[in-house]
């Protein structure tokens, strides 16, 4: 049970400190933790991944360098009208971060638009 219990607390650090990063941001977004943390299979070499939805334009490399993230943090930045067309297409990625993904901060109410 300690290794167990060990895991859990990790975890549970990891998702308190990704909350702290996206409460920090300072524009309008939702976040979630997706990726091996949400779910709780992580390792030594899991990176923390935030998908972030906010109000974004341009190509994806112009969208990360206007956020800053710390390091071992892995951020995708989308716009509503992309994660709307994403669900309409049932795109595997969105749905698995609906289904797995641990809500951050929630600014889009997209908690509302769960599968």
């Amino acid at each position: 049970m300690e290794i167990i219990e060990k895991r859990i607390k990790e975890r549970n650090k990891i998702i308190n400190d990704a909350k702290k990063y996206a409460l920090s941001l300072k524009f309008k977004c939702s976040a979630i933790l997706i990726g091996s943390y949400a779910r709780g299979d992580f390792n030594l070499w899991s990176d923390i991944d935030i998908l972030i939805v906010g109000n974004f334009s341009g190509n994806p490399l112009k969208r990360l360098k206007s956020i800053d993230f710390p390091p071992g943090y892995e951020v995708i930045p989308i716009n509503m009208e992309e994660l709307n067309q994403k669900l309409i297409k049932k795109d595997r990625f969105i749905l698995d971060s609906f289904r797995d993904g641990v809500i951050l901060r929630d600014d889009f109410n997209i908690e509302d638009l769960k599968p």
